[in-house]
């Protein structure tokens, strides 16, 4: 039995030297080595050998397994480098190649003009200032003096998500928030989102503001022109100017709405897209703190004196980009905002 183990090894080792593929090479080693192979076949017989020669049967079979299996692996490895050799010949690769550009992707124009807003009052001093967006009708409107039967109550189409309580129509309750919470001076600057039932090209239900508060000590009118007139000159250029024009809010005495000269044209252009040949933009609307809220919150009116304004961010980041439809900032289009990608 020796040498018909023998002789099945050397016609093991040949086959494998002569095979052409990994297939062959496996086929070799279940013809041989597999439980049905023919080595497994002649094993079969080592119960009917003697107990002397059983040992070196055994040995003999496991020293021509070990043989023929080393075999098959050194030539399956010879096929893998062949293999591999083949692959980088057929898919070589030139470094020299310039990589392809990752994507980047791009802060929103709101977020950035948000942002870009809170920088320059924060030169002033300003200490930015959030709150809630779903908020009490009391803080939104009786705390700055705007009760239930007040007429600017029809100026805002609120969204109601309960009794006295609602999603916060301007960020004016931020400022509220701030005078009953801290001591003066108070000097904040509150952006946030803001919720009111309107829809069109230059409306949405959801929009931003951005407001501005400063109360202390003999704060006047002034301050508040001074201020800005500083912010117009940090956000559309140098150049511009700003005019004030009386107005009527609630919260502030006495109140106007703030244009600034047109920072494209300088009203020259009749055709401007920006002021449309008017020379002048709406920007904001501001006015002395009224001293109601200053006694709501528990100030000395008779001590201290205020001034606040506030913003649409939305309209500002409109205006900066030449946006003519609102509705794109809240399309989700990528290829919009990233129009607005820093360089």
């Amino acid at each position: 039995m020796i040498d018909q183990i023998q002789r099945l090894g050397e016609k093991a080792l040949a086959a494998v030297e002569s095979a052409t593929g990994v297939s062959v090479l496996e086929e070799i080693r279940i013809s041989i080595l597999g439980k049905k192979g023919e080595l497994s076949e002649c094993l079969r017989g080592l119960a009917q050998l003697s107990a002397l020669e059983r040992p070196k049967v055994g040995a003999a079979a496991n020293e021509w397994k070990t043989k023929i299996e080393t075999a098959l692996s050194a030539k399956k490895a010879l096929f893998d480098e062949q293999a591999l050799a083949e692959t980088l010949k057929r898919e070589t690769i030139d470094l020299t190649l310039p990589a392809r550009r990752h994507r980047l992707g791009a802060l929103h124009p709101i977020t950035q003009t948000t942002r870009r807003i809170v920088e320059i009052f924060s030169k002033l001093g300003f200490d930015l200032m959030t709150g809630p967006e779903v908020e009490t009708d009391y803080m939104c409107f009786e705390a700055v003096n705007i009760p239930a039967d007040h007429p600017a109550r029809d100026m805002q189409d609120t969204f109601f998500l309960g009794t006295g309580v609602l999603l916060r129509t301007q960020t004016t309750s931020i400022q509220t928030r701030a005078l009953r919470s801290q001591s003066y001076p108070v000097r904040i600057i509150c952006p946030g989102a803001v919720y009111r039932n309107d829809h069109d090209a230059t409306h949405s239900p959801m929009f931003h503001q951005v407001e501005g508060l400063f109360v202390d000590r003999g704060v006047k009118m002034s301050d508040l022109k001074g201020t800005l007139e500083f912010f117009a000159r940090e956000i559309f250029g140098e150049k511009v100017g700003i005019r004030l024009r009386p107005s009527y809010f609630p919260f502030v005495e006495p109140g106007a709405e703030v244009d600034v000269s047109c920072f494209r044209c300088a009203g020259k252009d009749a055709s401007c897209r920006v002021c449309k040949g008017t020379g002048w933009l709406e920007i904001l609307g501001a006015g002395m703190v009224h001293p109601r809220l200053l006694e709501l919150a528990g100030y000395p009116a008779d001590e201290v004196s205020g001034f606040a304004f506030g913003m649409g961010i939305d309209r500002i980041a409109m205006i900066l980009h030449e946006i003519s439809d609102l509705r794109l900032m809240f399309s989700g289009e990528s290829r919009f905002v990233s129009q607005f990608s820093s360089p």
